[in-house]
């Protein structure tokens, strides 16, 4: 049975190229601890199906690995167990409680993306969600995108009040990886209710970062999304 760790890494690292690792790292900020060995997505993704049943122990240790491509493996193996239907509640909590106690590990863009909205936002789709509001709050990026971005479970069922207000706790925030986040998660917000969106935006437009409210007015009407960005330009 493939459920360990040693052997997960071991066919992780068969996959990767030089090739590869030059190409990815041009889209991320390395961590000082990151380390990339190239692996193509697609495949890591695919290799993580056949782990899909690997123990939360094992699962920790690929998160202690300083190598991007495995903490990213072991995120997908999270991700793809916490869509299953079947999933023991007990086995969904053991995931989402090992992403929240070893969030420091996941420390970049795509391993929050991969992961948080399953494994986090379907975990806590019927449960208080003011875990999200503390992270939103966090000093760490990494903490505040998983905030953001495990609301998309939430829209998914047409619950959009999570969205709108961690999207307010993020309006002041200065790095653009929560701009993009926070923006694009607006604009599905929208989707469902542009009213909301649009008073949103009536309140938020002019002060909130540029590529956030770019963002968010993606699906608006021309003259909807010249009224904003003017707002945006008098400030």
């Amino acid at each position: 049975m493939k459920n360990t760790a040693e052997q997960f890494i071991a066919a992780v690292k068969k996959l990767s190229s030089p090739a590869e690792q030059k190409k990815i790292q041009r889209y991320f900020k390395p961590d000082e601890d990151d380390v990339f060995i190239g692996v193509p997505m697609g495949k890591l993704f695919a290799l993580a199906k056949e782990y899909i049943d690997m123990p939360v122990s094992e699962l920790e240790k690929l998160l202690n690995n300083p190598i991007h491509e495995v903490r990213a493996g072991a995120l997908s193996i999270m991700d793809k167990d916490t869509r299953r239907n079947k999933i023991p509640e007990s086995r969904r909590k053991e995931l989402y409680d090992l992403y929240m106690r070893r969030h420091d590990r996941i420390n970049n863009w795509d391993l929050v993306d991969v992961s948080a909205i399953y494994v986090v936002g379907r975990y806590l789709f019927d449960k208080p969600r003011k875990i999200l509001y503390k992270l939103a709050r966090s000093r760490n990026v990494w903490e505040r995108r998983t905030a953001i971005v495990s609301t998309a479970y939430f829209l998914k069922h047409k619950e959009r009040d999570d969205t709108f207000a961690i999207a307010e706790l993020l309006v002041k925030d200065k790095e653009d990886l929560i701009h993009k986040a926070a923006g694009g998660w607006l604009r599905q917000a929208g989707k469902g209710d542009k009213a909301a969106l649009l008073q949103f935006l009536d309140k938020y437009a002019a002060t909130m970062p540029r590529t956030m409210l770019r963002y968010a007015i993606e699906h608006l009407d021309v003259k909807q999304k010249k009224h904003y960005m003017e707002l945006k330009k008098l400030t």
